[in-house]
C-alpha cells in the first residue's frame, strides 16, 4: 500500500508541475503585420478623384487569381508621389479625363508570388488575355517578371486615362472567354479607359509605349498620358505605357512588405 500511496504522491506531483509550466508559458503570438512608414499614404487621401481599379486583389490578372500581400483594393503610394498625382488629375478634370489607376504600392510578397506562378509551367489560365504570343518559359528572359519591382519601393504606378463622365467597367467573370490584350478595344475586356492599343499588363512588345505598330488616337493617347504625367515629374518605363514612376523616389533602395490594407496606413 505505501508503493502504491508513494506511486500516487509522484504522479500528482508531476502533473502539477506540468501544469505550472504550461500556466507559465504565454501562448504564442501571431505575427505583427509590419505597416508602412509615416511617408506612405492612401492616395484616396490625397485626391478622392482618382479612379481606383486595382486589379491585383482580384482574379482579373495575369496569374487569375488575387495576389499575396493585397488585403484591400486600396492605392497606396509615398506622399510625394501621390501628391504629384493630385497636381496631374487637376490638370485632367479640367480637360475632361480622370486617371484611373490599376497598381501602386506592391508588396515583395506580391512579387515573390508572381516568380513562384512564373516558374509553374503548367499554370496558364489567363494565357489568352495577357501573354497570347509569349512563351512562358520567356517571362523572366524578357522581362516581363523579375524577383525585385520599383512598385515596391512606393513610387511607381500603373494608370491610364478615362474620359468623362466614366462609365463604369463590369466585373471579370472567371471562366469567360479570353480575348488578347492587344485585339481592337471593342472585342477585348471591357474597360472605360480611352484606347491605349492594348489593355493592362499585355506581355507583348506592342504596350512599348512608342512602339512604332502604335498609331493615330492610340499613339496620341499614350502620349498625352505621358506628357501630363511627365509634367508632374514621372518617369515613363519604355516597355509599359501604363508604367511611371515618380523622381527622385523617397526609398530608392528599399523594397518593402507591409500589405496593402488601410490599416497598414492608418494615422499618416
Amino acid at each position: 500500500m505505501t508503493s502504491i500511496v508513494s506511486a500516487v504522491r509522484v504522479l500528482a506531483a508531476a502533473a502539477a508541475a506540468l501544469l505550472a509550466v504550461t500556466v507559465a508559458t504565454p501562448p504564442a503570438q501571431a505575427k505583427a503585420e509590419p505597416k508602412a512608414p509615416a511617408e506612405f499614404v492612401a492616395l484616396r487621401s490625397v485626391d478622392p478623384t482618382i479612379i481606383q481599379e486595382m486589379r491585383y486583389p482580384t482574379g482579373h490578372n495575369f496569374m487569375g487569381e488575387p495576389v499575396d500581400g493585397y488585403r484591400q483594393p486600396v492605392c497606396i503610394l509615398t506622399r510625394p508621389a501621390a501628391q504629384a498625382l493630385h497636381r496631374a488629375q487637376t490638370q485632367l478634370l479640367h480637360q475632361g479625363y480622370s486617371l484611373k489607376v490599376y497598381d501602386c504600392y506592391r508588396p515583395q510578397r506580391a512579387v515573390d508570388h508572381f516568380v513562384r506562378w512564373a516558374k509553374d509551367l503548367d499554370a496558364q489560365a489567363m494565357k489568352g488575355e495577357f501573354y497570347p504570343l509569349v512563351d512562358k518559359t520567356r517571362l523572366f528572359a524578357d522581362g516581363y517578371i523579375a524577383e525585385k519591382s520599383g512598385h515596391s519601393r512606393g513610387s511607381t504606378v500603373d494608370l491610364t486615362l478615362v474620359r468623362l463622365p466614366a462609365l463604369p467597367t463590369r466585373p471579370y467573370r472567371p471562366g469567360e472567354t479570353l480575348v488578347p490584350c492587344y485585339a481592337p478595344k471593342a472585342d477585348r475586356f471591357p474597360d472605360n479607359s480611352v484606347d491605349m492599343g492594348t489593355g493592362f499588363d499585355c506581355f507583348d512588345t506592342l504596350s512599348h509605349t512608342d512602339d512604332p505598330r502604335i498609331q493615330g488616337v492610340q499613339r496620341a493617347n499614350r502620349q498625352f498620358l505621358k506628357k501630363t504625367l511627365t509634367d508632374a515629374g514621372f518617369v515613363n518605363l519604355a516597355e509599359e505605357w501604363w508604367h511611371y514612376t515618380f523622381k527622385p523616389e523617397l526609398f530608392p533602395d528599399t523594397y518593402f512588405d507591409f500589405p496593402v490594407a488601410t490599416r497598414s496606413v492608418a494615422g499618416h
